[in-house]
């Protein structure tokens, strides 16, 4: 696996790599103050908070699957290098106008943003290094996100003190660089667009959604992938947007600034996320499903139990290690979720079944939020991270269910 890493086409996987750890670095540099920046400077209440979500995922809903098309029909690269530009469009409005409507505007943008390059990014490296190779690079490239993601917390923390604004604005701009910084240095040389002459209708792209389709009725293991992304996205959105709202509505932060509390949670979630994953790629047999589905099984009940927990318990201490347990859990998830998307997939439809799996998730996203953010609001952000923890056990036997099917591997 190593050999075939590094020989396949080697400018690519360091390229790959560095897009992973700089992209997480940025994102987690504005995401160590979003929520307080938005609850302290912008004044959102708890609905408010998770409808930016709704925003966002709604976007993503509506423009993951032609983004993931337009990456199989015309070019993958240029479908990163668009979303990058995107992102950094949307968090340098998100932290130059602190506002609920500009806000809203900033989340759609980046959501979008973020469709261009969900799939498109899997895709290109799967064609450029090969699909045997592709689990490896799946899971390094968790590694180095994990890396960028610490440095990007540290960085952004560091900064909120400063002026807790700040880190949104920088990343924004230096989305713009790593932009630049791709057109000049991304290759593609393994992807062969469709001819000109077969690109100027819809029905160029409706044909290549309904080849995903006929991927889907291929191989029905797909439709419980799908099921279960979209579960994922059903308890998420509460909890990504509540959590940090929920240690500063209860808890007395002692002789902290919650920026640096909330900070410092975020750092060590990511140094037991970068350990986490390592030994998970040594464990977990990437291409044996059975090993997958178990491990997500596994993982999505400790989830449960430790978000119950955290919602309920009246201990900083507990509540603080807790969230750390479910981030790094979520983390380690995350490739391992990939990879199983990834199983037995065409090269030509990769980034559009790739997008309709994120589809899946803002569909989640998008019904599970605002509920959860009006019975947060209404009640109380205990109850709607409950409701969250909830949300989340159906998965468990769809899981069960898959893994049972994988017996005979």
């Amino acid at each position: 696996m190593r050999q075939n890493l590094h020989s396949a086409h080697p400018r690519a996987l360091k390229i790959y790599l560095a897009y992973e750890g700089i992209s997480s670095g940025l994102f987690w540099m504005t995401f160590a103050v979003f929520s307080v920046y938005h609850i302290q400077m912008a004044g959102l209440n708890p609905l408010q908070l998770v409808l930016c979500g709704t925003v966002l995922e709604a976007a993503v809903f509506l423009f993951e699957i032609p983004t993931g098309i337009v990456a199989d029909l015309y070019s993958r690269r240029l479908s990163v290098i668009i979303g990058t530009v995107l992102i950094g469009t949307g968090f340098l409005l998100d932290g130059s106008l602190p506002f609920y409507i500009p806000i809203l505007i900033a989340q759609a943008l980046w959501g979008i943003g973020y469709t261009f390059t969900s799939g498109a990014l899997q895709a290109w490296i799967t064609d450029e290094i090969g699909e045997e190779s592709a689990g490896g690079a799946f899971l390094r490239g968790a590694q180095f996100a994990q890396l960028g993601t610490l440095i990007g917390v540290l960085a952004g923390t560091a900064l909120g003190t400063v002026r807790i604004n700040l880190p949104v604005l920088l990343s924004g701009g230096l989305f713009f660089a790593l932009g630049f910084f791709l057109m000049l240095n991304m290759p593609e040389d393994h992807f062969a667009p469709t001819p000109q002459e077969d690109r100027s209708t819809w029905g160029s792209m409706l044909r290549t959604f309904q080849q995903g389709m006929g991927m889907v009725r291929r191989r029905p293991a797909l439709l419980s992938i799908l099921g279960a992304g979209l579960i994922f996205g059903l308890y998420s959105e509460g909890l990504d947007r509540l959590w940090e709202a929920h240690l500063l509505e209860h808890f007395v932060f002692p002789a902290f600034n919650p920026v640096v509390w909330i900070g410092g949670i975020k750092a060590v979630s990511m140094l037991g996320a970068m350990i986490a994953t390592g030994q998970i790629k040594h464990r977990v047999n990437l291409s044996r499903m059975k090993a997958l589905t178990g491990t997500l099984l596994a993982t999505s009940v400790i989830i449960i139990i430790a978000l119950l927990g955290f919602s309920w318990t009246g201990s900083l201490g507990l509540a603080t290690v807790l969230i750390i347990v479910i981030t790094i859990v979520r983390e380690v998830n995350a490739p391992i979720y990939t990879a199983w998307v990834n199983h037995r997939l065409d090269s030509s439809v990769r980034a559009t079944v790739f997008s309709m799996s994120g589809q899946f998730d803002a569909i989640g996203q998008v019904l599970g939020g605002p509920p959860i953010g009006f019975l947060a609001r209404q009640v109380s952000v205990q109850a709607g991270l409950t409701a969250s923890g909830l949300l989340l056990v159906p998965v468990l036997f769809l899981l069960g269910l898959s893994r049972k099917n994988y017996a005979e591997e």
